[in-house]
């Protein structure tokens, strides 16, 4: 028996099917090793050896592995079909090899496309050896990222508090949008003026003719640039004869896209079904990997992170069978379609994205699917499909029309369309030329040259231009592929890590520059430029493609790059941070000091009249503050007005809300030293509440003001004591209290609205499980700082029997006494974390190196 090692557990089934007896599939669960979240374990010093740790999880995976494959007689390795499979594959035979368990068993490395009979039993009677090029690849990538980052982000903490850390192609990422948001500020609004005439044939049909030249100058898109010019054309034209000059019919064609890759397929979710790009991969997976299909399981489509455009040779052959019977003859060209891409970096070995058997039509697939599935699934076989159809045949019409009056003469032109045989149309159009309704859409009526046409209306409208759009997801994933910056296979990882430190939000499906990702992109630009320009972040994928390909050594990319790198990073770590304050006042000047309404100087402190305002960093990140300091308190939150972050403004500190219903007193919002918080009334005995995590100070009005300080509030009596069970908000997120026991519950909303059922449960819940959430219990985490910033899991504030304290995997390192847990900043747990570590915390040995001498 031949133990196969996949890399998903919702494929062991369907292979174990298609392969019988003589096989035994075992699922990896992804990736079984990583580098540890610890420096060292990339040692540029030791010609860049890497230190590779496994999970308990994956540990166990791997024993079952190794178990099986020590009574097998032989390994199949069957990852995904990609880099990051074939890097897996090494990974678990390298495993295996320090196991043992191997002796002298045949290996083979089998790769399919599709889970489908066929593809999974050519693929078994095809087997290979593992890539060494490619592995070589994988390493590179994942040393340039861990050095990157494990050397950059602790400049990046001590420079610039509040900021959570940096990536190789995160950062040129983040660059992009902020860029798009600079632009966006600079824009200056420029009005004009757009004439039409809609016109009438002698056969008494109208259609619409735009102005085009006017006194013998063609017409520029910002000429008629004032009310006055627009309205002495449009009286010179309602006092003008019209007529045809010249009607010219050409035909044209238009030719289908090719099938889908992993980029334009998330652009075509986004554009067609309002997928994120995450939610398609999803759903992607999930038609790849297989569905029951009337009691057969089977994968509905090929594998969906690829870059090649090309169809295999079997598939276009039975796409065009598929064509003549869904759409006809007519329809089929006489000879197959071919497709090259044109990205950067482009693996054309990968198949495109296609249905692995044409005849499941989506019509039929649709009641084995849920909507999502039967929607992005119709999309793939249409997209597919259509790239082997004939064109569309459009004949593209233009007229030109002459004004004349008096000696005044005007040009005019109409322009429309006509498809004369749909072609792949009947089958998919792209959204944009589904929504569009330019002229060259709308079909005229027949117009003959030389005659002449009635003046029925002229119009001139105003217009303003339009600064460039914020990225969507669609079109932030093009501009990656077209620049060549990362891998189809990395965009939605790298906009969720964007999206989890807080650097962007995405708002309306448009992704938005937070101001701490404007901070990030600005320190980076100024300090680090070369590490965030588009070419060299391109250049460099360009490098780790060649290694791929055999043509460079992995080792030698890594040396070049980190000599210039931590050159780099040792010319700034002497920097004070006053230098770094001025450089982001200037880089940042329209965000940071906003143009006042009364035109006063912006960076002139309105408090105290004196001061100049300037960034200034808090434990809690970046916030404006006046250089008169402590004479004059003024401090403002950089996302203020104008801005576009997630806390708003709290004008010198305060904001008046209203007041309370009951003491008149004032509800205030404020800026402390805490963040954000909510006030009734003045002095000591004033009532206070911070606001609860996921409560932007933007969003606060009195209304949710008085809901936060009518805190805490009592839910009802406990049946079995009498003793009242309270909800409220405490240093430790939202909970219930009865008794002096304290239940933490999912969301502050829940303490508003649980009632007394809900409560006595969760309280006999974290009864039952003891202190610390003993008795098989686990503590829930009362803060999620997000991702480490090296990688490996994320970083957790929870509450134990001893006091608070934040785990990261098995470390659990104890808050400093008096610590508010929801205080905690990713890297002061980082560095808790560290020193945990070092003196041999988490069951694990500290890096020491090697002994000198």
């Amino acid at each position: 028996m031949d133990i196969v090692v996949v890399e998903s557990p919702n494929k062991v089934k369907s292979i174990n099917k298609y392969l019988g007896r003589n096989y035994k599939v075992l699922a990896s669960f992804g990736h079984v090793r990583d580098l540890p979240a610890k420096d060292g374990s990339v040692k540029p010093d030791e010609d860049f050896s890497m230190s590779w740790s496994v999970d308990t999880s994956s540990a166990k995976r791997l024993t079952d592995i190794a178990k099986a494959v020590k009574d097998a007689d032989g390994l199949i390795l069957a990852t995904d079909p990609d880099r990051e499979g074939e890097a897996i594959a090494w990974h678990v035979l390298e495993v295996l090899k320090q196991k043992k368990v191997l002796k002298d068993k045949p290996v083979k490395r089998v790769a399919f496309n599709s889970i489908t009979k066929q593809a999974v039993l050519d693929a078994i009677a095809n087997p290979r050896e593992i890539d060494p090029p490619l592995v070589d690849a994988y390493l590179a990538r994942r040393a340039l990222d861990y050095l990157v980052g494990f050397t950059l982000s602790p400049v990046l903490w001590r420079k610039l508090p509040g900021a959570r850390s940096a990536g190789r192609v995160q950062s040129v990422a983040l660059r992009f949008v902020c860029d798009r948001e600079a632009e966006i500020e600079r824009f200056v609004r420029e009005e004009y003026w757009q004439i039409a005439a809609i016109l009438g044939t002698p056969r008494s049909e109208s259609f619409e003719a735009r102005l085009t030249a006017y006194e013998g100058k063609k017409l520029q898109k910002l000429d008629i640039s004032s009310q006055g010019m627009a309205d002495d054309i449009k009286a010179m034209l309602e006092g003008a004869s019209f007529r045809a000059l010249s009607v010219e019919a050409k035909p044209t064609k238009r030719n289908p896209g090719p099938p889908f890759t992993t980029s334009t397929l998330q652009q075509a979710a986004s554009s067609r079904l309002g997928f994120s790009a995450q939610r398609t991969m999803q759903v992607a997976q999930r038609l790849y990997e297989g569905m029951d299909i009337g009691g057969e399981t089977a994968g509905l489509i090929t594998y969906m992170r690829t870059d090649g455009v090309q169809m295999a040779p079997e598939a276009i052959s039975a796409a065009r069978d598929a064509i003549v019977k869904e759409f006809g003859a007519k329809y089929l060209p006489e000879k197959p379609r071919h497709y090259t891409t044109k990205a950067k970096n482009a693996q054309e070995a990968h198949e495109a994205i296609r249905p692995t058997d044409f005849n499941r039509t989506p019509a039929e697939m649709r009641k084995y699917l849920d909507a999502d599935q039967a929607r992005l699934y119709e999309v793939i076989w249409k997209r597919a499909i259509a790239s082997q159809m004939q064109p569309a045949e459009i004949e593209r019409t233009t007229v030109e029309i002459e004004a004349r009056n008096g000696s005044k003469i005007a040009g005019l032109r109409a322009v429309g369309s006509v498809t004369r045989f749909d072609g792949f149309i009947a089958a998919y159009t792209d959204q944009k030329d589904e929504d569009s309704e330019d002229e060259e859409n709308r079909r005229l009526p027949e117009i003959r040259a030389e005659e002449t046409l009635k003046r029925e209306q002229i119009n001139a409208t105003q217009h303003t231009t339009e600064p460039p759009p914020r990225y969507s997801e669609a079109s932030f994933i093009k501009k990656m592929e077209e620049l060549g910056i990362g891998r189809p296979s990395t965009y939605v990882a790298t906009l969720k890590t964007l999206e989890d430190r807080d650097y962007i939000k995405i708002e309306n499906r448009k992704l938005m520059p937070q101001s701490k990702g404007r901070l990030v992109t600005a320190f980076m630009e100024g300090f680090f430029e070369h590490y965030v320009e588009y070419d060299f972040t391109a250049s460099l994928e360009e490098k780790l493609d060649e290694i791929s390909d055999g043509k460079l050594a992995w080792k030698d990319v890594l040396r070049d790059f980190w000599k210039d790198f931590s050159g780099a990073v040792d010319g700034i770590k002497e920097l004070r941070v006053t230098d770094v304050l001025d450089a982001l006042n200037e880089e940042l000047a329209p965000l940071v000091f906003p143009e006042r309404e009364d035109g006063s100087n912006p960076r002139i402190c309105p408090k105290c009249g004196s001061g100049n305002l300037s960034l200034k960093l808090g434990k809690f990140g970046a916030f404006v503050g006046c250089s008169n300091y402590p004479e004059c308190g003024y401090t403002r939150q950089l996302d203020g007005q104008n801005g576009n972050g997630e806390n708003g403004a709290v004008e010198d500190g305060t904001k008046l809300l209203g007041k309370d219903p009951y003491t008149a007193e004032e509800i205030t919002l404020r800026s402390g030293r805490f963040g954000p918080y909510v006030q009734r009334g003045e002095g000591k005995e004033a009532k206070r509440s911070s606001l609860p995590k996921g409560w932007a100070a933007a969003a606060i009005d009195h209304e949710k003001a008085l809901a936060l300080l009518s805190l805490p509030r009592d839910v009802g009596q406990h049946p079995e004591t009498g003793k009242m069970i309270s909800a409220g908000l405490g240093r430790y997120g939202p909970f219930v209290l009865h008794d002096g026991t304290y239940a933490n519950v999912e969301s502050i909303e829940d303490v508003f609205t649980i009632g007394l059922n809900r409560a006595v449960s969760v309280l006999a819940e974290k009864q039952s499980k003891g202190p610390g959430g003993r008795n098989g219990g686990t503590p829930a985490a009362l803060k999620d700082l997000g991702e480490h910033p090296a990688g490996g899991g994320k970083i957790t504030v929870r509450d134990g029997r001893y006091g608070a304290y934040v785990n990261f995997g098995k470390i659990n390192a104890t808050l400093p006494k008096g610590k508010d847990p929801q205080t905690v900043t990713l890297d002061e747990a980082v560095a808790l974390i560290a020193e945990k570590e070092a003196k041999g915390g988490g069951g694990k040995k500290p890096f020491r190196g090697k002994k000198k001498g």
